[in-house]
């Protein structure tokens, strides 16, 4: 891997992200916390605050701290952030139960969060901890600054759990969750979530904000993320043929990162509190299997194909029951956003992302 390629397609990202038209200005000298900073969108979020200034959005540049858990990965993971003056990191893990001491802070966006299914069996009190725990403690933390302005949390469209139908999803499409299994671990821990945000809002006042990504992708992404669509970026940039552990007929939405963060950054500054706003990109509905053949069309000189022997899933991987998570997008639309990178272009920008 490039990391001089992978940083320029970020600060790229991040320019466009700085381009929308949204009340940057909210943001100027502000002291944020973000959480999963070493992360895929919480590293997003953060690089996104620190290039604000540069890019001439606000007229004092933005102080990140930057939450992560793992302390002897953090310069690692957080090397091109570390490298900032207006970037401080911070080793908190969010299973703990107690709130940290981050000092006066006037924003947190939360995004720390194990969201790949192959968390869901082998680690499912960490998955479910940083949602409710971690979550509360984070959200007491803003209580005690001087002016709490924005409280941003990562939800996921694994709320809307089991529903009846194909029908794309609006905020109020709930289905059901069993909290008898395993895999209810991250959708319960996500809807306890949300409904703390509420909790903190109404009893206290606190400005929070709710978005729900679907299936989010880019440059940052780990090879050992165990998602179906990085896993098959990755086989297609290690030359393997891409092995199907399904029939491929599950149809998600597919949003660039870019457009992503965007719709958050939407939410957070343009949002109405307490309401819960989903982010994806209905325009980038794809099958599983139609996901697969896009990858191995964009580079016929590779020659690779699509295995369909059905192969079984990675120990500890827990797979969705649900055919079709796809969203209205709607209510955040009416912010003013929408999606600009279409899956092809967008699977190509994160692909060679990664290549030297």
């Amino acid at each position: 891997m490039s990391l001089a390629r992978m940083q320029a397609t970020w600060d790229a990202d991040v320019a466009a992200i700085a381009a929308r038209d949204l009340p940057w200005h909210k943001l100027s000298g502000a002291r944020v916390l973000v959480t999963g900073a070493g992360g895929f969108l919480g590293g997003y979020l953060a690089r996104t605050l620190l290039g604000l200034h540069a890019l001439g959005k606000v007229e004092a540049p933005v102080q990140v701290v930057g939450l992560v858990r793992n302390a002897a990965r953090m310069q690692e993971s957080l090397a091109d952030l570390a490298a900032s003056p207006h970037f401080t990191p911070l080793a908190w893990d969010l299973n703990t139960i107690g709130v940290p001491d981050v000092g006066d802070i006037d924003y947190v966006l939360h995004a720390a969060s194990q969201a790949s299914p192959r968390f869901y069996g082998s680690d499912p009190v960490g998955t479910l901890l940083p949602n409710t725990i971690g979550t509360a403690a984070l959200l007491e933390a803003l209580r005690r600054a001087k002016a709490p302005k924005g409280f941003l949390f990562v939800s996921s469209s694994e709320v809307y759990g089991a529903v009846a139908g194909d029908a794309t999803l609006g905020e109020t499409s709930y289905g059901s969750v069993d909290p008898a299994t395993v895999r209810a671990c991250y959708a319960e821990s996500k809807r306890m979530g949300e409904t703390m945000c509420l909790a903190w809002h109404q009893q206290y006042g606190i400005p929070t904000f709710i978005v729900r990504p679907f299936h989010t992708y880019g440059p940052g992404l780990q090879a050992n993320d165990g998602r179906v669509f990085a896993d098959f970026v990755f086989n297609v940039l290690r030359n393997e043929n891409i092995v199907m552990h399904s029939d491929g007929s599950a149809r998600r939405a597919f949003c660039y990162a870019s457009d992503a963060i965007a719709g958050f950054f939407s939410v957070l500054l343009k949002g109405t509190p307490a309401q819960a706003y989903n982010v994806a990109n209905p325009g980038g509905e794809l099958s599983v299997m139609e996901l697969a053949e896009l990858l191995v069309g964009l580079y016929p000189a590779k020659h690779l194909a699509v295995d369909r022997r059905h192969a079984p899933d990675s120990p500890g991987y827990i797979p969705s029951a649900y055919s079709r998570l796809v969203p209205d997008v709607a209510r955040l639309s009416a912010l003013g956003w929408t999606a600009h990178i279409a899956p092809p272009a967008g699977f190509r920008r994160m692909i060679e992302a990664y290549t030297a």
